[in-house]
Protein backbone atom coordinates (compact mmCIF):
# COMPACT_ATOMS: atom_id res chain seq x y z
CA UNK A 1 0.00 0.00 0.00
CA UNK A 2 1.39 3.35 -1.04
CA UNK A 3 0.24 6.91 -0.66
CA UNK A 4 -0.11 9.57 -3.38
CA UNK A 5 3.56 10.57 -3.00
CA UNK A 6 4.72 6.98 -3.46
CA UNK A 7 5.53 6.49 0.22
CA UNK A 8 4.08 3.54 2.05
CA UNK A 9 0.61 4.40 3.32
CA UNK A 10 -0.18 3.42 6.90
CA UNK A 11 -2.39 0.40 7.55
CA UNK A 12 -5.80 1.78 8.48
CA UNK A 13 -7.32 0.01 11.48
CA UNK A 14 -10.82 0.06 12.95
CA UNK A 15 -11.02 -1.04 16.59
CA UNK A 16 -14.26 -2.71 17.74
CA UNK A 17 -14.80 -3.66 21.38
CA UNK A 18 -17.54 -2.88 23.87
CA UNK A 19 -15.07 -2.01 26.63
CA UNK A 20 -13.74 1.52 26.43
CA UNK A 21 -10.52 0.68 28.26
CA UNK A 22 -9.79 -2.11 25.80
CA UNK A 23 -10.42 0.15 22.81
CA UNK A 24 -8.23 2.85 24.33
CA UNK A 25 -5.47 0.32 24.97
CA UNK A 26 -5.57 -0.95 21.40
CA UNK A 27 -5.66 2.56 19.97
CA UNK A 28 -2.64 3.54 22.06
CA UNK A 29 -0.64 0.48 21.02
CA UNK A 30 -1.52 0.73 17.34
CA UNK A 31 -1.14 4.51 17.21
CA UNK A 32 2.42 4.21 18.47
CA UNK A 33 3.38 2.26 15.33
CA UNK A 34 4.62 4.34 12.39
CA UNK A 35 2.87 2.08 9.88
CA UNK A 36 -0.52 1.82 11.61
CA UNK A 37 -3.32 4.38 11.81
CA UNK A 38 -6.47 3.97 13.93
CA UNK A 39 -9.23 5.47 11.80
CA UNK A 40 -12.15 4.75 14.11
CA UNK A 41 -13.63 2.87 17.04
CA UNK A 42 -16.91 1.03 17.59
CA UNK A 43 -18.52 -0.15 20.81
CA UNK A 44 -21.07 -2.56 19.38
CA UNK A 45 -21.43 -4.80 16.34
CA UNK A 46 -23.81 -2.60 14.39
CA UNK A 47 -21.53 0.39 14.88
CA UNK A 48 -18.66 -1.80 13.70
CA UNK A 49 -20.49 -2.70 10.48
CA UNK A 50 -21.54 0.89 9.80
CA UNK A 51 -18.07 2.30 10.55
CA UNK A 52 -16.30 -0.34 8.46
CA UNK A 53 -18.53 0.28 5.45
CA UNK A 54 -18.05 4.03 5.77
CA UNK A 55 -14.32 4.11 6.51
CA UNK A 56 -13.16 1.03 4.53
CA UNK A 57 -10.25 0.23 6.86
CA UNK A 58 -7.53 -2.22 5.84
CA UNK A 59 -8.14 -4.30 8.96
CA UNK A 60 -10.95 -4.47 11.51
CA UNK A 61 -9.96 -5.66 14.99
CA UNK A 62 -13.19 -7.31 16.13
CA UNK A 63 -14.29 -8.52 19.55
CA UNK A 64 -16.81 -11.36 19.45
CA UNK A 65 -19.01 -10.50 22.40
CA UNK A 66 -20.58 -7.12 21.78
CA UNK A 67 -24.09 -5.70 22.25
CA UNK A 68 -26.69 -4.96 19.54
CA UNK A 69 -24.89 -7.21 17.03
CA UNK A 70 -22.25 -9.72 18.07
CA UNK A 71 -18.87 -9.87 16.41
CA UNK A 72 -19.70 -13.04 14.49
CA UNK A 73 -22.68 -11.51 12.71
CA UNK A 74 -20.77 -8.27 12.19
CA UNK A 75 -17.95 -10.28 10.61
CA UNK A 76 -20.40 -12.15 8.38
CA UNK A 77 -21.88 -8.88 7.11
CA UNK A 78 -18.45 -7.46 6.35
CA UNK A 79 -16.57 -10.51 5.07
CA UNK A 80 -18.95 -13.44 4.77
CA UNK A 81 -20.22 -15.39 1.76
CA UNK A 82 -21.77 -13.13 -0.81
CA UNK A 83 -19.97 -9.98 0.30
CA UNK A 84 -18.66 -8.38 -2.90
CA UNK A 85 -15.73 -6.50 -1.39
CA UNK A 86 -14.93 -8.21 1.92
CA UNK A 87 -12.99 -6.40 4.61
CA UNK A 88 -10.19 -8.24 6.38
CA UNK A 89 -11.06 -8.94 9.99
CA UNK A 90 -8.89 -9.96 12.92
CA UNK A 91 -10.99 -11.47 15.69
CA UNK A 92 -9.61 -10.96 19.18
CA UNK A 93 -11.19 -13.02 21.91
CA UNK A 94 -10.74 -14.78 25.23
CA UNK A 95 -10.31 -18.34 23.97
CA UNK A 96 -10.92 -20.24 27.19
CA UNK A 97 -14.29 -18.54 27.60
CA UNK A 98 -15.39 -17.91 24.06
CA UNK A 99 -16.60 -20.96 22.16
CA UNK A 100 -17.51 -19.02 19.04
CA UNK A 101 -14.08 -18.59 17.45
CA UNK A 102 -14.73 -21.25 14.81
CA UNK A 103 -18.02 -19.59 13.92
CA UNK A 104 -16.20 -16.29 13.46
CA UNK A 105 -13.69 -17.89 11.11
CA UNK A 106 -16.52 -19.52 9.21
CA UNK A 107 -18.17 -16.10 8.98
CA UNK A 108 -15.18 -14.77 7.08
CA UNK A 109 -12.59 -13.60 9.60
CA UNK A 110 -9.02 -13.68 8.31
CA UNK A 111 -7.64 -14.83 11.65
CA UNK A 112 -7.79 -14.53 15.38
CA UNK A 113 -5.67 -13.81 18.42
CA UNK A 114 -6.25 -14.23 22.10
CA UNK A 115 -6.91 -11.11 24.14
CA UNK A 116 -3.89 -11.84 26.29
CA UNK A 117 -1.60 -11.76 23.23
CA UNK A 118 1.49 -9.59 23.54
CA UNK A 119 1.17 -6.13 21.94
CA UNK A 120 3.91 -7.05 19.46
CA UNK A 121 1.91 -10.12 18.38
CA UNK A 122 -1.21 -7.99 17.92
CA UNK A 123 0.65 -5.49 15.78
CA UNK A 124 2.28 -8.27 13.78
CA UNK A 125 -1.13 -9.89 13.28
CA UNK A 126 -2.57 -6.70 11.82
CA UNK A 127 0.36 -6.40 9.43
CA UNK A 128 0.00 -10.03 8.38
CA UNK A 129 -3.69 -9.71 7.61
CA UNK A 130 -3.27 -6.35 5.89
CA UNK A 131 -0.70 -8.02 3.65
CA UNK A 132 -3.33 -10.43 2.38
CA UNK A 133 -2.37 -13.45 4.45
CA UNK A 134 -4.32 -15.31 7.09
CA UNK A 135 -3.40 -15.39 10.74
CA UNK A 136 -3.92 -18.93 11.92
CA UNK A 137 -0.80 -20.06 13.70
CA UNK A 138 -0.28 -23.83 14.03
CA UNK A 139 -0.12 -23.62 17.83
CA UNK A 140 -3.40 -21.72 18.16
CA UNK A 141 -5.03 -23.96 15.55
CA UNK A 142 -4.19 -26.99 17.66
CA UNK A 143 -5.72 -25.26 20.68
CA UNK A 144 -8.88 -24.58 18.71
CA UNK A 145 -9.06 -28.17 17.49
CA UNK A 146 -8.53 -29.49 21.01
CA UNK A 147 -11.21 -27.18 22.36
CA UNK A 148 -13.77 -28.67 20.01
CA UNK A 149 -12.55 -32.24 20.65
CA UNK A 150 -11.73 -32.51 16.99
CA UNK A 151 -10.24 -35.57 15.43
CA UNK A 152 -9.14 -36.21 11.88
CA UNK A 153 -11.38 -38.84 10.35
CA UNK A 154 -8.66 -40.39 8.27
CA UNK A 155 -5.02 -39.78 7.51
CA UNK A 156 -5.67 -41.28 4.08
CA UNK A 157 -9.02 -39.78 3.01
CA UNK A 158 -10.95 -41.72 0.42
CA UNK A 159 -11.65 -40.13 -2.94
CA UNK A 160 -15.00 -38.29 -2.86
CA UNK A 161 -17.70 -39.02 -5.40
CA UNK A 162 -18.47 -36.88 -8.47
CA UNK A 163 -19.96 -33.50 -7.58
CA UNK A 164 -18.46 -33.46 -4.09
CA UNK A 165 -16.61 -30.18 -3.34
CA UNK A 166 -13.44 -32.17 -2.69
CA UNK A 167 -13.58 -33.98 -6.04
CA UNK A 168 -11.39 -31.37 -7.71
CA UNK A 169 -8.50 -32.19 -5.40
CA UNK A 170 -5.98 -34.93 -5.99
CA UNK A 171 -5.33 -37.55 -3.32
CA UNK A 172 -2.16 -35.75 -2.24
CA UNK A 173 -3.93 -32.40 -2.11
CA UNK A 174 -6.60 -33.88 0.16
CA UNK A 175 -3.87 -35.23 2.41
CA UNK A 176 -2.29 -31.79 2.60
CA UNK A 177 -5.67 -30.24 3.39
CA UNK A 178 -6.17 -32.73 6.24
CA UNK A 179 -2.85 -31.66 7.71
CA UNK A 180 -3.68 -27.98 7.31
CA UNK A 181 -6.93 -28.54 9.19
CA UNK A 182 -5.01 -30.40 11.89
CA UNK A 183 -2.97 -27.26 12.54
CA UNK A 184 0.34 -28.31 11.04
CA UNK A 185 2.74 -25.75 9.63
CA UNK A 186 4.17 -26.16 6.13
CA UNK A 187 7.39 -27.52 7.61
CA UNK A 188 5.47 -30.06 9.70
CA UNK A 189 3.39 -31.12 6.70
CA UNK A 190 6.60 -31.54 4.70
CA UNK A 191 7.98 -33.81 7.40
CA UNK A 192 4.80 -35.85 7.66
CA UNK A 193 4.51 -36.40 3.91
CA UNK A 194 8.27 -36.57 3.26
CA UNK A 195 8.25 -33.76 0.73
CA UNK A 196 9.93 -30.36 0.65
CA UNK A 197 8.39 -27.24 2.25
CA UNK A 198 8.42 -25.62 -1.21
CA UNK A 199 6.32 -28.48 -2.53
CA UNK A 200 3.90 -28.04 0.36
CA UNK A 201 3.56 -24.34 -0.51
CA UNK A 202 2.74 -25.31 -4.07
CA UNK A 203 0.07 -27.76 -2.90
CA UNK A 204 -1.44 -25.16 -0.56
CA UNK A 205 -1.63 -22.65 -3.41
CA UNK A 206 -3.29 -25.22 -5.67
CA UNK A 207 -5.81 -26.15 -2.98
CA UNK A 208 -6.80 -22.52 -2.44
CA UNK A 209 -7.08 -21.90 -6.18
CA UNK A 210 -9.09 -25.05 -6.95
CA UNK A 211 -11.52 -24.49 -4.09
CA UNK A 212 -11.70 -20.71 -4.64
CA UNK A 213 -10.64 -20.04 -1.06
CA UNK A 214 -9.12 -16.78 0.10
CA UNK A 215 -6.61 -18.09 2.60
CA UNK A 216 -5.53 -20.87 4.96
CA UNK A 217 -8.26 -19.99 7.46
CA UNK A 218 -10.94 -20.64 4.85
CA UNK A 219 -9.22 -23.92 3.99
CA UNK A 220 -9.59 -25.11 7.59
CA UNK A 221 -13.24 -24.09 7.65
CA UNK A 222 -13.81 -25.85 4.32
CA UNK A 223 -12.28 -29.05 5.70
CA UNK A 224 -14.77 -28.99 8.57
CA UNK A 225 -17.78 -28.13 6.47
CA UNK A 226 -17.18 -30.87 3.92
CA UNK A 227 -16.58 -33.50 6.58
CA UNK A 228 -12.93 -34.09 5.69
CA UNK A 229 -12.28 -33.54 9.39
CA UNK A 230 -14.81 -33.88 12.15
CA UNK A 231 -15.61 -31.61 15.08
CA UNK A 232 -17.02 -34.53 17.05
CA UNK A 233 -15.08 -36.88 19.24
Amino acid sequence: MTGPDGAAAPIRVLVCDDQMLVRTGYATIFGAQPDLEVVGEASDGQMAVDAARRLRPDVVVMDIRMPVLDGIEATRRLAGPGVTDPIRILVVTTFNVDKYVFDALRAGASGFLLKDAQPADMVSGIRTIAGGESLLSPAVTRQLIGHFATRVRSSDPAAPGPGHPLATLSQREREVLVHIAAGLSNAEIAGALVISPETVKTYVSRILAKLDLRDRVQAVVFAYRTGLVSAHG
